[in-house]
């Protein structure tokens, strides 16, 4: 084991068995359920799409052996992403609308796909990376999850993460800290190894009841950190342009020195995680139950820097198909059939869904996507069309045609990606014939640009008064197991927090008191203070503030606060008046409240 022993206790186990319910005559094969998804891996990197650079043997074995969607959608970003295939909803409609300043916390009251198949009697486990909540009541074991080894806020070193974590520049995803079931832990070894050692003990541990395993490796996200060993093989790898079958976009030809190194870094990352599949299938096999399992692999956008992405155009953040189009492999022989190429657009929002059908739940809630279990199964050829899939993603909430982009089974609008064009300024692509997204026919066709630019405008229109996106998602001051609540960065909300990772950045947490009583404040500055000047707390109407004459300490206090019950805004800052040079207003790295006894 490379993460920490976690007590256990026999009974627990035993309850695995015993509070199984017993299966009713005609339901539904219930098989296990293994998701991986990647961070900010693309298209292209994978040496079955087309890459001779990258070493990926076990994933391209598992493409040859799947049923492969070969036009799958996700958002252009994170959060929204795993807030969708979380749901089998649009992220806005979740509350999801960017990756921090506070869009990034899915409503409480959402049906995940954990929660959905534990109503079937299945055991539920998450190792990675969550990235829709890191405090009460929006943590994963309280959106469905019995098991959860995660990293707080968007990803390990990140804003938000744990200061521990953050400050270890360039050595944060070796022996990072960690959440257990909401504790924190110290992992031990490289993060992809660790979640996934945590993943094979899950999967081993169940005796025969049926698991659904989440398995989301932050990397290869950056910071670019990788294992000595997985980084060997290509060290000394060149770029060279020719020995891509490229077909489309080749922007990867503008790749510079630095490009060619994060490339090399991102393939071994890609390769470590290739390796860490490998062992999760092996522990399939010993353990019995690999013919019993659905094994999906995808990734959650198109990769963040240059480099080949199959020909698509675009990366992560665009809505182009280099942000937005990803591997998507579905291996289950005994329910699939042969492996084959599916073509017909799908998407994140389909995941529950279609797992839903297959194993016989029904979803609570009124679904954006559908179920393409016939086509896994092979009673029809191609995933049903006749549909409309939207994506839009800017920094706060959706406005205008900002972009955005509209997918039918033909024709693809994309809308003012770029901040200089005009808000109606479109452009029109048939991907039937033009994939790589070449030829603009918005002047050749000016009825479809009209039809979907009004199409997504309703769209917009409903998700902007959605319940969750109307609302704030506070934090609750407590959590059901008594653990001190820590604010961090990645969910304060505000313009300053922009600037996320400087000293300087500052925002505001919606909190939730759940009862009257008196709570204590410890406010932590990653850098110390600037100099002198007023330290401040205010949550609601009850306010706090003292002269600090010291830039060394770290850590502030203030206690015995009296609160009661209801939902607050909570600011925390340091306003310096002296040196001169330094005046202005800093935030603190995070604020950790605990409730009095």
């Amino acid at each position: 084991m490379k993460y920490l022993i976690f007590f256990v206790v026999p009974a627990l186990l035993l309850a695995g068995f015993t509070l199984r319910p017993e299966p009713k005559a005609g339901t539904p094969e219930r098989p296990n359920i293994i998701l991986i998804l990647t961070d900010d891996q693309g298209h292209g990197d994978l040496d079955y799409h087309g890459n001779p650079l990258i070493h990926t043997p076990v994933l391209d074995s598992l493409a040859r052996h799947s049923v492969r969607l070969t036009e799958f959608y996700v958002s252009p970003v994170c959060a929204p992403t795993r807030a969708s295939l979380m749901t089998g909803r649009y992220g806005l409609r979740t509350g999801v609308y960017d990756t921090y300043a506070g869009g990034a916390t899915m409503a409480a009251e959402e049906q995940t796909i954990a929660e959905l198949l534990k109503t079937a009697g299945y055991r539920t486990g998450v190792f990675g990376k969550w990235h829709l909540g890191d405090n009460y009541p929006y943590r994963p074991n309280d959106q469905g999850f019995d098991e959860a080894l995660v990293h707080a806020a968007g990803g390990l070193e990140q804003p938000g993460d744990r200061y521990e974590n953050f400050s270890r520049k360039g050595q944060s995803y070796f022996d990072p800290l960690l959440e257990h079931n909401g504790k924190v832990v110290q992992g031990e070894g490289y993060c992809s190894d660790v979640f996934t050692d945590a993943a094979i003990d899950f999967l081993q541990t169940g005796g025969d009841q049926p698991f659904f395993l989440y398995l989301a490796f932050n990397a290869p996200h950056t910071p670019l950190e990788v294992p000595e060993e997985a980084y060997e093989r290509y060290r000394d790898m060149p770029y060279p342009f020719d020995t891509f079958a490229i077909q489309g976009s080749n922007e990867f030809e503008r790749m510079k020195p630095k490009d060619i190194e994060a490339a090399r870094k991102v393939y071994a990352m890609v390769s470590n995680i290739d390796e860490n599949v490998g062992r999760l299938q092996q522990a399939l096999k010993s353990a019995g139950v690999a013919d019993n399992t659905l094994l999906i692999f995808l990734t959650d956008n198109g990769p963040q820097q240059i480099r080949y992405k199959s020909g698509f155009y675009g990366r992560k953040g665009s809505v182009y198909e280099g942000g937005i189009r990803v591997p998507s492999f579905w291996h289950f022989p005994k329910k699939f059939g042969n492996p084959r190429d599916v073509p017909g657009i799908a998407a994140h929002i389909d995941a529950l869904p279609t797992l839903a059908e297959l194993t016989g739940t029904t979803p609570e809630a009124t679904l954006d996507g559908r179920s393409f279990l016939p086509a896994l199964t092979g009673e029809v050829a191609t995933v049903a069309g006749g549909r409309t899939l939207f994506f839009q993603w800017q920094r706060g909430y959706p406005r205008g045609f900002h972009n955005m982009a509209v997918r039918t089974d033909s024709f693809k609008l994309v809308g003012k990606y770029r901040f200089e064009k005009a808000p109606d300024d479109f452009e029109l692509f048939d991907l039937r014939t033009d994939p790589f997204e070449t030829k603009d026919l918005s002047e050749q066709y000016p009825e479809v640009v009209q039809q979907l630019s009004e199409r997504f405008l309703d769209w917009q229109a409903e998700m902007k008064v959605a319940p969750a996106l109307l609302r704030d998602h506070p934090v609750a001051l407590h959590t059901p197991e008594g653990y001190p609540v820590r604010l961090n960065r990645n969910d304060w909300k505000g313009p300053a927090t922009k600037q996320w990772s400087s000293p300087e950045a500052h925002g505001y947490w919606t909190v939730e008191v759940p009862e009257a009583g008196s709570y204590d404040f410890e406010l932590f500055f990653h850098e110390g203070l600037p100099g002198h000047g007023s330290l401040n707390l205010k949550v609601g109407t009850e306010q706090r503030d003292v002269t600090i004459r010291d830039s060394i300490t770290r850590h502030f206090h203030f206690d015995d606060v009296p609160l009661q019950p209801g939902q607050y805004r909570l600011d925390a800052w340091f306003h310096c008046f002296w040196p001169k040079e330094s005046v202005g207003t800093y935030g603190p790295y995070d604020v950790t409240v605990k409730a009095q006894d």
